[in-house]
């Protein structure tokens, strides 16, 4: 269902975040921590995304990799700052997902700071029963032969 990104990807945009101050700081790279499942005919995604607000939210669906960008605004103001954990500015991630997935029917919810995403399993996908019919010879020889 989720398949792993292209390492050399996924090494560059570590890369791009860590050395972007509005994507975190050489220490510490912008992240958006996921959760995914399957629950029935469905598969599941979460992202914890606190203090995002939700018109910031961008999901794009190419082919069968889905990119999720957000932004969480930066602090303005007349004040000295403590500390700084939290990330701010704008941050993305891309997963590639399998093509067992319906992408034309992705539902997204958001909730508490989390991000649910809800993609049904492709009709192709699904378990299904193919009956196998004795053809008519078959049947006749088997007559002819019982007593």
């Amino acid at each position: 269902m989720l398949m792993r990104t292209d390492p050399f990807r996924e090494l560059d945009r570590l890369m791009a975040q860590a050395l972007s101050p509005a994507n975190g700081t050489t220490n510490r790279p912008a992240v958006m921590p996921m959760d995914a499942w399957r629950e029935g005919d469905t598969f599941v995604l979460e992202f914890d995304l606190p203090g995002v607000h939700p018109e910031s939210i961008d999901i794009d669906v190419e082919r069968n990799v889905l990119t999720l960008r957000a932004e969480r605004p930066a602090r303005n103001g007349d004040w000295e700052t403590l500390a700084s954990e939290r990330t701010r500015g704008a941050f993305s991630r891309q997963l590639v997902l399998g093509e067992n997935l319906d992408l034309e029917r992705v539902e997204a919810g958001y909730d508490a700071g989390v991000l649910r995403l809800t993609i049904p399993v492709a009709e192709k996908a699904k378990p299904r029963k193919i009956s196998v019919r004795a053809s008519d010879e078959g049947a006749e020889k088997q007559t002819a032969i019982a007593p």
